[in-house]
């Protein structure tokens, strides 16, 4: 099985301008990326796809492997399907690393690659809510599976709603999971999903995946005991560098 990795990593942020250069302890969030990405056995190549000269010499210049593309792209999967097809060759499927997240564990790139045995159209990571603050963040998102795995549906809202209980004791009586923001992508569905419309749903939460699932595309779910976080803000950088460290990446 032939896997690409993708890390996508655009240079304009509204909240955090050109933070795949942010330093983080002697080593840029990009670089942090390719590096735990690059332990993932799974992996056949790792690539940066961005829009940004400084960002590819950057790359270039500890060794890494950057595609050029557009600065018009929407998404990461957009800049993803670009990437692949720069790329070239045979690619079964594409999985995309965020590039805001510098604390990426090579065993979720793995766990999430064990699924890709060719039948499987897209897939993600998801990890059980155990924290109440968690659980009613609306800057979460939040996912509901059914009974084979696959998303059912993805909310920035608490779902389900238990109707019987009061919010502080939903964790005691119902498994919530939050969702993990990597993606595993089949070549070939990789290439249909980036020509689909923005859709209603997708517009109501601002989340891409409710394009595929309203399109009739499944989502298959792989829990994971391992937690990740991405980087939005200078403050999301020094609260998670403070708690996690470099040396436990």
């Amino acid at each position: 099985m032939n896997i690409l990795g993708i890390i996508p990593a655009r240079f304009a942020s509204s909240r955090f301008p050109a933070k795949a250069l942010a330093d983080i302890d002697g080593k840029t969030m990009i670089q942090r990326v390719m590096e735990q990405s690059r332990k993932a056995e799974s992996l056949s190549r790792v690539v940066v796809a961005t829009d940004h000269e400084a960002i590819a010499d950057h790359v270039r210049s500890f060794g890494g492997d950057v595609i050029m593309t557009s600065e018009n792209h929407q998404s990461g999967t957009d800049r993803c399907f670009e990437a692949m097809q720069a790329v070239g060759g045979e690619v079964d499927y594409v999985i995309n690393i965020q590039g805001d997240e510098p604390f990426i564990k090579p065993e979720q790139i793995n766990l999430l690659a064990s699924v890709l045995d060719g039948t499987t159209e897209l897939a993600t990571l998801v990890k059980r809510i155990d924290d109440q603050t968690v659980l009613f963040n609306t800057s979460t998102p939040k996912v509901v599976l059914n009974s084979r795995s696959e998303a059912l549906y993805f909310s920035r809202q608490t779902l389900p709603f238990l109707r019987e209980r009061n919010p502080e004791e939903w964790l005691q009586h119902h498994i919530f999971y939050k969702h993990i923001g990597i993606y595993a992508y089949r070549a070939d569905i990789l290439a249909q999903i980036t020509q689909l419309p923005p859709s209603l749903l997708e517009k109501a939460e601002a989340l891409e995946q409710l394009r595929w699932l309203e399109n009739g595309y499944r989502i298959r779910c792989v829990v994971t005991e391992l937690d990740s976080y991405g980087i939005d803000t200078p403050e999301d950088l020094e609260r998670h560098f403070s708690n996690t460290g470099p040396d436990k990446t």
